[in-house]
Formats: C-alpha cells, structure tokens, sequence
C-alpha cells in the first residue's frame, strides 16, 4: 500500500508516524513507541547561558521560509530515516499548510531549524538540526513560544532524548500520550494565526511566564 499525505495524515490522529531504515532504503514502516516523548507547552527550560544566546541579536528566525532546507539539515547526517518518499510526503503536506518549519539564520546561512506537523491542536515534531552552537534550541524556543500563542495543547518529540531531556522533554506512556492526542484533536490550532516573536527577549519573558504559572499552579 504506497502512502498518501491523507494517509500520514490520519496516522498521526491515530498516533503512529513512519520511519525508513536509512536514506536509500524505499521501503517506509510505522512506529508506534510504547513510552512516548513529549515536551510540556509549559515546562520549556531556558538554561542561564541560553537565555543569554536567545537575547543577542546575530541571528534571524522564521517560519516556512525555507521548508526543504530544513529537511535536507535534518537528513545530511551519516544515519538518517528520512528517505526519498518521506522528503516527499512532508513537502507535500508542507503546500497543503500541515507541516511547518522554523528556520534559524545567520549572516545568511541556514544554520538550525526544527520542522513538524500539525493536526488539530497537537504539533507532530519530526526532527531538528544545528550547523551552529545552539542553533536548534534556539529554533525550539521560538517554536514553543510560537505554540503557545497559538493555542496548541501538544508538542510531541515522538522520543525522549538526552537533548531534549535538558529542556524539559519528558517521556509518557503509550496510554498517555493517546489520552492527551484526543484531547487535542478536539480543536483545531493554527500556527500561522500568530506572528513569531520580535526578538529573542521576549521569547525568554513569556517562557518564565509560562513556567511560573505551571510552577504555581504544581506547587
């Protein structure tokens, strides 16, 4: 059976997503982890010496600027499940407005970018790539921050990572994870209903916000 973007589509409202084994290998699987990975909209960690990065003024952020670019980072590694047809798939869902990218810039080189897909109000993340020092903690600050002023409800990293452990990732449940995707799928986000934040400070306040109020809240 060969895989539509509807295809894809549905499989993430059912919470499963494909991988290939390698870049030249044709054949695509799905995978359907039993401990899932997540990163809380509102558990974000901004380290001391990242704040510092996310406030100077080198570097540039955008959305969908360069969709291809950022999958083509994310594939040039030595290991890698993107393949040819799943660079396909998500350029065509990318036309259809259901995958975005951020992208990180500096002096005019594409240097970090992380890129996912949205369905309903969950935020798919399929992978992230740095060429600079902190390039993708700096396009996943953004991204949550952008999410947030969305009203997306989930960012799924699909695995827990030791990077993303270091910035609040946490790993739930198969069960879990399926619980939170329903809820999500009850509304419908949209990351393009909000512009990106103006410069990095302000993606540091509204994220010590965030966590204030979640720590608040916990406490």
């Amino acid at each position: 059976m060969s895989v539509t973007p509807e295809l894809l589509l549905h499989a993430y409202r059912t919470g499963i997503f494909p991988m290939a084994e390698r870049h030249d290998d044709p054949e695509i699987f799905w995978v359907d982890p039993r401990r899932r990975g997540i990163l809380p909209l509102d558990g974000f960690r901004i380290s001391r010496s990242l704040a510092k990065r996310l406030r100077r003024d080198d570097y540039k952020v955008t959305l969908n600027a360069d969709f291809s670019g950022v999958i083509d980072g994310c594939a040039d590694r030595d290991e890698t499940w993107i393949n040819a047809e799943i660079r396909d798939l998500y350029h065509t869902l990318h036309i259809e407005g259901r995958a975005h990218a951020i992208e990180v810039w500096m002096a005019g080189e594409l240097v970090g970018g992380v890129y996912g897909v949205t369905v309903g109000a969950a935020f798919c993340g399929e992978s992230m790539f740095s060429r600079r020092r902190d390039a993708s903690k700096i396009a996943l600050a953004w991204l949550m921050d952008l999410l947030r002023r969305t009203g997306f409800a989930l960012f799924d990293t699909q695995f827990l990572t030791p990077h993303l452990a270091t910035l609040g990732g946490i790993e739930i449940t198969r069960h879990d994870y399926r619980a939170r995707l329903s809820t999500a799928l009850k509304t419908e986000a949209d990351i393009l209903s909000a512009p990106l934040a103006h410069e990095g400070a302000e993606v540091v306040a509204r994220n010590a916000a965030a966590t204030a109020t979640d720590s608040t809240i916990s406490g």
